[in-house]
């Protein structure tokens, strides 16, 4: 009777013919289970669940890796923003209070959904997003990627659990005004965390002046980090030394919120290839609309 109704669930047609002849059912099956229906109404007797993406161990980077709940801890974007957007939450309200008006409740609405929007993008966004572009990359796991200001590790550690016998490697000035509770030590405990010690590398160094001879890496990012350096010439020093450390035929992928358009002008006149610049999208709003990431990308000539 057993391998009767394992014949059944697993499609064997003549048990499914006598299945139906016995008990006047009938099998419907979607996506997800296979339904034994009853007279029909769709009642489960047996299900069987269907697995349409599955996820990838960090040591077999085939496929893509389905984004799970982060072990680590990776603190705020920004967090000096978060008291300046509580006053003014506050001060709407006392107003709205004071006034009798409705007005400044819904400046109060506006700015509590914008901090909700920015708070998301920092929590959770983010790792989404570098997620899917991490694994459009397509990385056999050999890799060597470096990480302009990588903080506590958002896309640093992502990258590490794609790779096997490659190196993720993490550039910061561990500033807090940047990210709350930034430092090496808060990095090393999250790449504990999330499996991937053995495969990070941290740095303390500038962004404008990378202590790694040329061509020693096969990607580079960064993230919503080089918009915190001053004037757009040290800016554009930042992406030569990310283009001087490339090696032929590395990938380039800087997200950030403002100087995108500048970034892409000049790394086509670095003579960098298939040059595109394009909107992450809502989980990367930094506040809504108006704040939004960009992604700019290009590829180094053999």
């Amino acid at each position: 009777m057993r391998a009767f109704w394992l014949g059944v669930v697993n499609g064997n047609s003549h048990k499914a013919s006598a299945f139906r002849a016995l008990t006047g059912s009938r099998i419907v099956n979607d996506s997800k289970r296979t339904f034994y229906v009853r007279n029909r109404s769709l009642r489960p007797i047996v299900r069987r669940k269907v697995v349409s993406r599955s996820v990838v161990p960090a040591n077999n980077v085939k496929g893509p890796i389905v984004q799970a709940r982060r072990k680590g801890s990776y603190g705020v974007d920004a967090p000096y923003l978060l008291p300046v957007l509580g006053a003014l939450l506050a001060a709407n309200i006392v107003q709205g209070i004071v006034s009798g008006s409705v007005g400044p409740f819904v400046g109060a609405a506006i700015l509590l959904a914008c901090g909700a929007c920015g708070l998301y993008a920092s929590r959770r966004g983010k790792f989404v997003v570098w997620s899917e572009l991490l694994d459009e990359l397509k990385l056999r796991g050999s890799e060597r990627i470096l990480d302009l200001g990588c903080g506590r590790g958002a896309v640093l550690l992502l990258a590490a659990e794609r790779l096997t016998t490659g190196t993720a490697v993490g550039v910061d000035l561990w500033r807090r005004k940047d990210q709350s509770g930034n430092s090496p030590e808060a990095t090393r405990r999250n790449a504990i965390a999330e499996g991937v010690a053995n495969r990070v590398e941290l740095h303390t160094a500038d962004m404008t002046a990378l202590p790694f001879e040329a061509d020693s890496f096969d990607i580079v990012v960064s993230s919503i980090a080089i918009h915190n350096i001053k004037g757009p010439a040290s800016r554009e020093q930042a992406i030569d030394e990310a283009v001087r450390v490339l090696r032929a035929g590395g990938r380039l992928l800087i997200a950030d919120l403002w100087g995108t358009r500048r970034y892409q002008s000049h790394l086509t006149k670095l003579g960098m290839l298939d040059v595109a610049r394009r909107n992450l999208g809502w989980r990367m709003w930094w506040g809504g609309p108006w704040v939004a990431t960009r992604l700019v990308t290009a590829t180094k000539p053999k």
